[in-house]
């Protein structure tokens, strides 16, 4: 199955680690959505924003890497699943369930991020403004 990865899953070493058959396949753009950061835990979350698209990785998962995956982000409670088509094909994401207001991820979290977006070659300025409130 398609997953698409845009906060600290796109950090490939640590997306093998959780999800042990995934391959990462290329970037895309999710169109008509914005990054931004929430909840208790300052993770990454989309929410739906005409006009803007949120980068990210789009990866080959197994079964099992999706149930990892739905504990990992706290299916369904934490975030849900969130379906749409790329190229004829459907891809799968998480968002968060309760939107509540922006909080600055913690350095760590962030740091983990943006390894990912280096190693899928995604454009920084996404983030960068993502992180502007």
């Amino acid at each position: 199955m398609l997953y698409f990865a845009y906060g600290s899953n796109l950090h490939h070493f640590q997306m093998k680690r959780r999800c042990k058959d995934s391959i990462f396949l290329k970037k895309i753009d999710l169109k008509d959505f914005r990054l931004t950061f929430r909840s208790k835990y300052r993770a990454a979350d989309i929410e739906p924003k005409k006009n803007s698209i949120v980068p990210g990785g789009l990866f080959e998962i197994s079964k099992s890497d999706e149930k990892k995956l739905d504990v990992y982000e706290d299916f369904p409670i934490l975030y849900k699943k969130y379906y749409f088509l790329h190229e004829g094909k459907k891809v799968m994401t998480y968002t968060m369930t309760k939107k509540t207001p922006f909080k600055f991820p913690t350095e760590r979290y962030l740091s983990v991020v943006k390894h990912g977006y280096r190693d899928c070659k995604l454009d920084l300025k996404y983030l960068e403004k993502a992180l502007i409130k």
